[in-house]
């Protein structure tokens, strides 16, 4: 299954959700992905959710672009949160440790609301 992402602006504008559907998996269009963070990114947003809700799988590359995002991010002073991550993928953070630093909400309002509210700890 092909990856597809949609952006959406929310806020004040300087928060952009992605909403991820697919495999996030070599091949997938991941680089469509990518591109779709850095124009919301480019477009003056400084805060990103990643909406995972309809991943139900994720590879290395896929755990590759969401460390990728996270850099880009950060590098404009922003945060990023996850939300909506399934088991499978939910586990693979665990089991690098990468959900020490990709901070994980329940849902799309709760991240939102984390960022707006400036906590910066996983919730």
């Amino acid at each position: 299954m092909a990856l597809e992402a949609t952006i959406e602006t929310v806020g004040d504008g300087q928060t952009a959700v992605v909403t991820l559907v697919g495999l996030m998996t070599l091949g997938t269009n991941l680089k469509t992905a990518d591109q779709q963070v850095q124009t919301a990114l480019g477009q003056g947003a400084k805060n990103l959710v990643l909406d995972l809700t309809g991943v139900e799988y994720s590879d290395s590359a896929g755990l590759g672009m969401l460390v990728h995002t996270y850099g880009l991010v950060k590098a404009k002073g922003g945060v990023l949160r996850l939300c909506g991550v399934q088991k499978r993928v939910t586990q693979m953070l665990k089991l690098t440790t990468t959900d020490k630093f990709l901070m994980v909400d329940a849902d799309r309002a709760a991240s939102v609301a984390a960022i707006e509210g400036g906590r910066v700890g996983n919730g």
